[in-house]
């Protein structure tokens, strides 16, 4: 008789499950491996209110200290915490762990070692700000080249890590969100200008807000939407009333059928400073928008995009420069449209199950080294 393999098993950690693009990412990879047979564990420090669900037949472990931090100096609680995921590690006994953001992926190196797990790191945003200091970047460098693997999202991120590392590492996209997977709206598109992000300064709305003023005499028939909240809401309402613009800017907030707000809309913006490879903005050139995006320094929107091709790039902070871009794409319907169907052909080269196959090959890679 045959013994029968045992499913290889497969965890993810991250600091919480709460609603950004990360973590989305790692919902949607638990879910792909437990469809294809591997157990699957996520485990995460925290539990926040406002978080992504989790699949049935994936638990979730927390590795927070709890009480014990408050009786505690930092130092101990580090140990403490290293400590536990260690015995996570060692209870659980995944074939792969990945982790993801800043000093998770040092945590994950760490506490595997002395393990059979296989710890795989990721970097999923500018590798600058996940890494600011000297002494952070050496140690990503150092415990990066003994991880079992290294996944970034984009070409220029390799140049900021040590050779070794650069060389090490794969470059492999997120999937898109299914339900961005639809056949791109031909109709007459409605006279309307959307962007969804976290409203914090990074996202930088306010220069939507200031360009889309400078345009509002123009294009009179116009709306700008920005979906999503945060902590500048109350000065971006404030700069919506000061710009003289509040009847035509809508503030929606977080709306759960985004795909079908912003499907038929004439434009899409992006206008952060520092991304890595924007979900947002894979997923309004998927609806085959006509977009605008700045080119981040982690090489994220040049990852998507071609300028005039299929969408215009501008430089971070140019509030001449979107101006500029929404004058010609609003006034001109033909080339915005060209754009739009080039865009849309995204849909194809970033398919989840052409992605997810991706993301299970180097796996397994990982695993039978």
């Amino acid at each position: 008789m045959i013994e029968k393999k045992e499913q290889k098993k497969i965890a993810f950690y991250i600091g919480s499950l709460s609603k950004g693009g990360a973590e989305r990412v790692f919902v949607n990879l638990a879910e792909y491996f437990r469809e294809e047979g591997y157990r699957v564990v996520m485990v995460t420090q925290y539990q926040r209110e406002d978080e992504y669900d989790l699949p049935d037949g994936i638990d979730r472990i927390l590795s927070d200290i709890g009480e014990e931090k408050v009786t505690a100096g930092r130092i101990v609680n580090f140990l403490r915490r290293l400590n536990k995921l260690h015995v996570i590690w060692k209870e659980q006994k995944p074939d792969l762990v990945l982790s993801c953001i800043g000093k998770n992926n040092f945590m994950a190196v760490v506490t595997t070692m002395g393990t059979k797990t296989k710890a795989v790191v990721s970097v999923v945003g500018e590798a600058k700000e996940e890494y600011p200091t000297r002494v952070m970047r050496l140690l990503a460098d150092f415990l990066f080249s003994r991880a079992a693997g290294i996944i970034l999202q984009t070409e220029r991120s390799r140049s900021f890590f040590c050779r070794k590392v650069g060389e090490k590492a794969v470059i492999l996209p997120n999937s898109l969100n299914p339900v961005f997977i639809r056949p791109r709206y031909e109709g007459v598109r409605e006279k309307r200008i959307v962007s969804v992000g976290r409203m914090d300064a990074n996202k930088n709305q306010e220069m939507q807000l200031r360009a889309f003023a400078a345009l509002k005499d123009k294009y009179p028939e116009y709306t700008l939407e920005i979906y999503g909240d945060g902590e500048l809401r109350p000065h971006i309402e404030e700069t919506v009333a000061n710009l003289g613009v509040a009847e035509r800017v809508f503030l929606p907030g977080v709306v759960q059928d985004v795909a079908a707000r912003i499907w038929r809309a004439s434009l899409f913006l992006l206008t952060s400073y520092s991304e890595g490879v924007s979900n947002a903005l894979i997923e309004a050139l998927a609806l085959g928008l006509p977009v605008i995006a700045t080119d981040v320094p982690s090489g994220g929107t040049e990852e998507l995009m071609t300028d005039e091709v299929n969408g215009l790039v501008i430089p971070a902070g140019d509030q001449t420069a979107l101006t500029r871009a929404m004058d010609r794409l609003l006034g001109d319907a033909d080339y915005a449209d060209r754009l739009g169907r080039e865009a849309a052909k995204i849909q194809e080269r970033l398919a989840p199950e052409r992605v997810n196959t991706l993301w299970k090959d180097y796996f397994e890679k990982v695993m039978d080294k």
